[in-house]
């Protein structure tokens, strides 16, 4: 498993140790980016917090993503921004200053809606079984595959995903895979 072909997803919930010493972690390890995807914060307590882990990143010369906060992220100076798919739609054209941006899709047709607004990449979910979506069936490889097919721009799939099937997220033709629950426990 190329590390290059992940990117790892922050949640402070499913930590077993203190979110900060996970940072350290994953900023050591050689992902595409780490997404600070903490959606429980306030914009403030987000700001807070994404002080500190662009130090460790700095620190370790890791890349950093923001997640939803697009005055944060430019408050800090973060050129690389993913949002959720409404606030990418309504905020498309205002985003020119990040050298990277990002959103997740559901459907192949929100896939081409993301590249033709400028997104440089979207992360497609969720493909396997997860505890982030219990109860939610998930959409699949042949999703992933549709969603990899309808545009240019790189897919990456979320959900479930590991080092047990990676590899079948390859398959597709995808550009990789986001983990969550794994980088955090």
């Amino acid at each position: 498993m190329e590390n290059r072909n992940l990117i790892a997803v922050t949640s402070r919930v499913l930590c077993k140790r203190p979110f900060l010493e996970v940072m350290e972690d994953l900023a050591k390890k050689d992902v595409k980016t780490i997404v600070l995807r903490e959606k429980d914060l306030t914009e403030e307590e987000y700001e807070q917090l994404a002080r500190k882990c662009l130090e460790i990143c700095q620190e370790e010369g890791a890349v950093l993503t923001l997640h939803n906060f697009i005055n944060v992220a430019r408050n800090l100076g973060v050129k690389r921004i993913h949002l959720p798919y409404p606030v990418f739609q309504k905020e498309a054209e205002n985003l020119t200053d990040f050298e990277s941006v990002s959103t997740s899709i559901h459907k192949p047709e929100e896939a081409k809606t993301a590249e033709r607004l400028g997104a440089d990449f979207v992360f497609a979910g969720h493909i396997f079984q997860t505890d982030c979506k219990k109860g939610l069936e998930p959409r699949g490889l042949d999703f992933l595959k549709s969603v990899v097919e309808a545009v240019d721009i790189p897919v990456y799939g979320i959900g479930g995903i590991n080092k047990d099937n990676i590899d079948m997220i390859m398959e597709t033709g995808a550009a990789g895979g986001c983990i969550m629950s794994g980088f955090m426990k």
